[in-house]
């Protein structure tokens, strides 16, 4: 069975997962409203998500 010899420490643990975080996050531009919203979420605007009404939305008043 595999066991570690030594304890990694915190700062070489850190430094394996340095690559984990991303960049800026990615917005998409919604086709109807014009909208930016996050790839694959719904839009909480318009509560559409993939050409579909799945979100009631309240009506301005």
């Amino acid at each position: 069975m595999a066991v570690p010899k030594r304890k990694v420490s915190p700062s070489r643990r850190g430094k394996r997962r340095g690559g984990h975080k991303s960049e800026n996050p990615t917005y998409v531009e919604n086709k109807d409203s014009g909208e930016l919203h996050r790839p694959h979420h719904i839009d909480l605007k318009t509560g559409m998500y993939n050409g579909r009404k799945v979100l009631e939305t309240k009506e301005p008043k």
